[in-house]
């Protein structure tokens, strides 16, 4: 998305003659560049949202040894969903489109923190019972 994102803003910036000096607010530069240069930008700003959190429930799975194929097939679709939402809001920012695929996404992400609080919370359990 990063270098999506570079590739179409680079050569708007140049073809929209934005000036690039340190008074440019990011809201100043929408109002300057059409909203299809703008959405692998605003993609890559979501990316640093709710992924992070699927990477902290992961690297927390991954660490207790859990890697039963539910698991292992939840995680792999979260990824493809937000494969799917990246290209969605990169090509035709379709919002009901995307709305779906941010709302598959958060499910299967409330599965996998399901599955983390379930293992921790058993975990607690059987140490306090030794």
């Amino acid at each position: 998305m990063e270098g999506w994102m570079y590739a179409k803003r680079l050569p708007a910036i140049s073809e929209h003659k934005v000036n690039m000096d340190s008074s440019l607010t990011q809201s100043r530069m929408e109002q300057m560049l059409p909203p299809h240069v703008q959405w692998p930008a605003q993609n890559f700003n979501h990316l640093h949202e709710q992924p992070t959190y699927f990477i902290s429930t992961i690297l927390a799975l991954t660490y207790l040894g859990v890697a039963d194929e539910t698991t292992v097939a939840a995680a792999w679709g979260y990824v493809g969903i937000r494969v799917a939402h990246s290209l969605v809001q990169g090509l035709t920012n379709t919002i009901m489109v995307r709305f779906g695929l941010f709302s598959a996404s958060s499910v299967v992400l409330l599965g996998l923190t399901t599955k983390l609080a379930t293992v921790v919370y058993s975990a607690g359990n059987a140490a306090v019972r030794v």
